[in-house]
């Protein structure tokens, strides 16, 4: 396995800036998680994303476990996801720091045009941060928190020929999932044959504020049962990309879903009765017929404040009374 050249260059443009411009378009759009939010050309995508990250991690490195590049709809994308790491010096969006090593984690879809960046949608896990530094004000993770693992079979790093056939029945195999968990009857999870398409150990490697879970079990406690409570008419309406290489698929949408939230108890919180449009991204590991492993990233802080709730202000609160507040 090997880095393709865009992984590369993303790691340049941390030791030198200028590298920029042969890596993205003059005119490239960049959307990140919130607080990041859009940038837009060379000059804001440099100040308000790669500046801000080497500012908090003066070492940073960029560490991606899946990634790969295919095609869509006559568009050029790049999927990847991993870590970038180093040793946190320097506070990040008021988030504090600890002087130690921060594993900061990211999901990412970009789109290449004349082999430059022209457009790139990055999930940042802020509250993953948060909880290294120790000032996370969302309740727990009902699943576990901490590292994410990398794939089982340690060949997320796509550099092996692609069998189109191949790839085509993964990404068809993660579409009939959807279409399965669309079969809820609002009242039984058992509604969705989840072993239609999943492995019975499968891993759902979910973002901070939720965490990962293992199995159907797992998988429904710690994640889908608190959100279809919390979001009972959730639906998928908006995909920038459905991408695949061989046993790898991901895809996402800026929004990918939509919900109204009217249940009690995702992640601590009372019903709203906002209606929200989450920014979402998913990878996933094919194993034989069935899914595997998923990766999972969700702009949750994004989400909160579409519901009236702001996250980092309530952190910063925290931080200023010294007191351990917690969002319900």
């Amino acid at each position: 396995m090997k880095l393709n050249a865009l992984e590369h260059s993303y790691q340049q443009i941390f030791s030198e800036p200028s590298s920029i411009k042969d890596v993205l378009s003059q005119d490239c759009q960049w959307h990140g998680s919130h607080p990041i939010n859009d940038l837009l050309g060379i000059d804001e995508v440099q100040q308000g994303y790669f500046a801000l990250l080497k500012q908090a991690m003066p070492d940073i490195e960029r560490k991606p476990f899946i990634s790969f590049e295919d095609q869509y709809q006559g568009e050029t994308w790049v999927s990847s996801t991993g870590y970038f790491t180093g040793t946190f010096s320097n506070d990040l969006h008021g988030i504090p720091a600890t002087k130690r090593s921060l594993f900061l984690r990211y999901m990412e879809l970009a789109e290449i045009k004349d082999s430059k960046v022209v457009r790139c949608y990055t999930l940042i896990d802020f509250i993953d941060a948060m909880n290294q530094a120790g000032v996370n004000p969302i309740r727990a993770s009902l699943g576990h928190d901490g590292l994410v693992m990398p794939p089982t079979t340690m060949d997320g790093l796509c550099s092996d020929p692609k069998d189109l056939a191949y790839t085509k029945s993964s990404i068809e195999l993660v579409k009939e999932m959807h279409a399965e968990l669309g079969r809820f009857d609002g009242v039984d999870l058992a509604s969705m044959d989840l072993l239609k398409h999943w492995h019975p150990d499968f891993i759902w490697y979910g973002p901070g504020g939720i965490g990962t879970t293992r199995g159907v079990f797992g998988f429904q406690q710690h994640h889908q049962a608190p959100f279809l409570i919390g979001f009972p008419d959730r639906g998928i309406d908006g995909t920038l990309c459905f991408t695949g290489h061989n046993n790898y698929v991901a895809t996402g949408g800026w929004p990918h879903m939509y919900g109204s939230h009217t249940g009690d108890n995702w992640l601590g919180l009372k019903a709203t009765n906002k209606r929200v449009y989450p920014r979402v991204m998913d990878f996933w590991r094919r194993e034989g017929d069935l899914l595997r492993e998923n990766w999972v990233a969700i702009d949750i802080i994004d989400m909160m404040m579409q519901m009236g709730i702001d996250v980092f202000a309530q952190m910063h609160k925290n931080i200023q009374t010294g007191k351990r507040t917690q969002i319900i």
